[in-house]
């Protein structure tokens, strides 16, 4: 056996263990969901028992962090969210029903870290929960939450605010959770131009007095009305305590589906706006309150609908109204038809100037 073998390998056995010490270096921090230090924006149910559920699209959790990768858990089958880290361009993740634990980044240089995670999906029937993060390194080190933004914005509204098939590449595309992208609503990107705190009430094919599709007399037990107090859509046992969000602005973007089909009833559909309209002002008579049409409504619809939020703005208080440009398939469509991409990106700058008039 030549010297340069023997050199080369006590070299190489060098060289693993130095591997191997490097390593054993590493630490891991664990973050539970409920610690002070983690930024959350939207509807949540918070109980002793469980942990944080949520059923809305754009709940955020955000947090600063020191270390070289970060994972985060949810219960499997939560669905799909979006990841922001740094600076770096947003990617998608998506918790199936054998996900409890993805890693969001690694390899990452040292020094101080953001993340933002935002749920991309309505998840009504994924019961989504976060349960933590876990940050590696070093010397991982959660750091102070990110500053809570001043100005409040609440959304309601229906599938154009859930951002309903925004990743389809064309109408013909049919709906499905893999289109569905809510940080390419016009409602993601308005509060984000704004930098605002926000929460989302809102769902796929709900209406103010009539859900898609449904009986022209009415669904009363399926539209917002009757879903608004709930913290998690659909479930009537865990009611929403409107005190711990005082928005500045809500914006409502709701008669799409009151009018879907030409089958409807314009004066029930005001009728029930305006009851709507009294039971947001018993909890937030602090709001400005801006009364939308959508870029699905055209002709006969749309002149009802105007009309009605018109005569509900009236001599109101605080009550605005801003109707956002129709889509006209220059921008292309997304899923079923709906706003594309770039349909609600135009909508988000249109009401964004708008919403800055208010300020």
């Amino acid at each position: 056996m030549g010297l340069n073998f023997i050199t080369r390998h006590i070299s190489l056995i060098a060289a693993t263990a130095l591997i191997l010490c490097a390593c054993s270096d590493s630490k891991q921090l664990k973050v539970e969901p409920s610690d002070p230090e983690i930024l959350y924006m939207g509807r949540i149910l918070w109980s002793d028992s469980l942990p944080p559920t949520f059923s809305y699209p754009g709940t955020t959790a955000m947090l600063n962090f020191e270390g070289s990768s970060i994972a985060m858990e949810a219960s499997p089958g939560s669905g799909q969210f979006m990841v922001e880290i740094d600076s770096l361009a947003p990617f998608k993740i998506n918790f199936t029903d054998s996900d409890s634990l993805i890693t969001l980044a690694d390899s990452l240089a040292e020094g101080k870290h953001s993340l933002r995670v935002t749920y991309a999906i309505e998840g009504y029937e994924k019961h989504p929960e976060f349960r933590g993060f876990t940050i590696s390194g070093t010397s991982p080190k959660l750091l102070p939450a990110p500053e809570r933004p001043g100005l409040k914005i609440e959304f309601i509204g229906n599938s154009i605010t859930c951002g309903y098939g925004t990743e389809a590449p064309d109408g013909k595309t049919h709906y499905s959770y893999d289109t569905q992208n809510h940080t390419l609503s016009y409602a993601y990107l308005t509060a984000r131009s704004l930098n605002a705190d926000f929460n989302v009430v809102a769902r796929s094919g709900i209406g103010m007095y009539r859900s898609y599709g449904g009986p022209r007399e009415g669904t009363p037990e399926q539209r917002m009305p009757a879903e608004y107090d709930r913290t998690l859509i659909y479930n009537p046992s865990h009611y929403w305590n409107h005190a711990s969000f005082r928005p500045d602005i809500i914006c409502i973007n709701l008669g799409t589906n009151d009018t879907s089909l030409n089958d409807y009833d314009i004066s029930l559909f005001e009728e029930a706006y305006k009851k709507f309209l009294v039971h947001l002002r018993m909890f937030q008579p602090q709001a400005k309150i801006v009364l939308l049409t959508g870029p699905m409504l055209h002709g006969t619809a749309l002149e009802d609908v105007k009309a009605s939020l018109d005569k509900l703005a009236a001599n109101a208080d605080n009550i605005y109204r801003f109707d956002m440009s129709e889509q006209t398939g220059e921008l292309g469509y997304g899923a079923d038809y709906h706003p594309s991409a770039a349909q609600a990106a135009k909508n988000a700058e249109e009401l964004t100037s708008f919403l800055k008039t208010l300020l």
